[in-house]
């Protein structure tokens, strides 16, 4: 082959290099971009779920821990739950078998344990290398009892508290019952059952009481450590029914006494409460002639029957001396009470007397003297109540009964000078749709 012919071909392979070298790199270059592009569109039909799925494990090296360097004790807190042991409660917080061995032969501690119960807190702290320091038990009638290391032993004293009362002011509305409204309004039963004997002598209960009737009440709740711990009693209350207002402010007079009164300083205590039970029906009323329920033939009625639950409280309808507390014929269980200018109340067909009731003991109104029940000529659980003048049997729910004395002249500024506040806040209660304001 000529010289020349070879030079010229020796060029064209060149060019062809250089030519296929440029595209494959413009092609090679362009990989990722549509490597992407398949990424997002992925062909009609393409079953992924047949490619077997690939595994691919890297090492990586952690940073090394860094310590906090926290060297104080540990606090842990636990609650006795039914059945507990105190020495089952304190090892789920961790505390060594010697500790608590220690522990419970601490005379106060192990006359704790006797008397363990549920629902009470238990606070422990340990050291970091799990050493005992303190544990403090939660009491229900006492401050908590704090145990602290001393050596091997343990050694126990009351824990300082911060104790408080507090202020609590709460309104509701009458829907069905009275309970209902307040428990609907968080009020403690305790506050509920004093507005309704503060108001006794004005409202009946059993049958005044209306839908739509509304009611406030200001009283107290004590604190320990923060924690309720239990409720205190009623200050001030406004009970609204069938759109007469009742107000009732507690006053304590120079000597300690306590009593409610209206704003203007009338006693709402009466002589006799109208009724000895809180909440009942009126089952057989006073007559002259009754066919009795038992006996068939027709007489005299000399008092008021009240239908309640055996174990309902009966209480004593005024202040009084104890005359009779035994087994009396078809009145069965029967307390009789003496009060002044010659009144008498009997209570009877008793399921149980309250401790205590005795001849010659004096009652105070209100006090809870027996339960009801169905002793003695008796068809079903009722109290059968009467009211004696001068020995003579009189209506219970129409005789006139003696009222308390007023408020002396000589205590009334220092009795406004002390309710004024609580008259106020019932106002501000009065016709708010607040159910609770702290």
């Amino acid at each position: 082959m000529p010289l020349t012919k070879l030079r010229i071909l020796t060029d064209r392979l060149t060019g062809a290099e250089r030519r296929f070298s440029l595209r494959t790199l413009v092609a090679l270059s362009s990989l990722p971009l549509f490597g992407v592009v398949a990424a997002f569109g992925i062909a009609p039909d393409t079953r992924t779920l047949d490619v077997p799925p690939e595994t691919i494990t890297e090492a990586i090296a952690l940073p090394a821990l860094v310590s906090a360097g926290n060297h104080g004790p540990f606090e842990r807190e636990s609650t006795v739950q039914s059945g507990d042991t105190l020495a089952s409660a304190l090892a789920r917080l961790k505390i060594d078998d010697l500790d608590i061995q220690r522990l419970l032969a601490t005379p106060v501690v192990r006359e704790l344990a006797a008397s363990i119960q549920a629902g009470k807190r238990i606070q422990a702290t340990t050291a970091p290398g799990g050493d005992l320091l303190t544990v403090q038990f939660e009491r229900s009638n006492a401050p908590a009892l704090l145990v602290r290391r001393a050596g091997d032993s343990f050694v126990a004293e009351d824990a300082s508290e911060l104790t408080e009362t507090r202020v609590v002011m709460r309104s509701g509305r009458i829907q069905s019952s009275l309970y209902g409204a307040t428990d609907s309004a968080g009020i403690p039963d305790k506050i509920a059952d004093q507005m309704a004997e503060t108001f006794s002598t004005a409202i009946d209960f059993r049958e005044d009481l209306r839908r739509g009737d509304t009611f406030s009440v200001i009283y107290t709740v004590n604190y320990r450590n923060g924690e309720p711990v239990g409720t205190g009693k009623l200050l001030a209350a406004e009970f609204v029914n069938a759109g007469k207002a009742h107000r009732a402010i507690l006053y304590r007079d120079p000597f300690g006494t306590e009593a409610y009164y209206t704003p203007e300083g009338e006693s709402l205590k009466k002589g006799f409460l109208r009724s000895p039970l809180e909440f009942s029906r009126v089952t057989s009323g006073f007559s002259n002639s009754r066919q009795h329920p038992l006996y068939g033939f027709h007489r005299k009625h000399t008092g008021v029957d009240f239908g309640a639950p055996t174990g309902t409280r009966v209480k004593a309808t005024g202040d009084a001396t104890v005359e009779f507390a035994g087994r009396k014929g078809g009145y069965g269980n029967l307390v009789i009470l003496r009060h002044h200018n010659g009144y008498e109340t009997y209570y009877a067909h008793l399921s149980a007397f309250a401790s205590g009731m005795r001849r010659g003991r004096a009652v105070s109104q209100g006090e809870v003297i027996a339960y009801v029940g169905s002793t003695g000529a008796s068809t079903g659980p009722h109290l059968h109540y009467e009211v004696r003048i001068a020995g003579a049997p009189q209506n219970p729910l129409t005789v006139k009964l003696p009222g308390s004395p007023p408020l002396a002249a000589a205590q009334r500024a220092r009795f406004l000078q002390q309710t004024a506040g609580w008259s106020e806040k019932l106002s501000l209660l009065r016709g708010t749709n607040l159910a609770a304001l702290d």
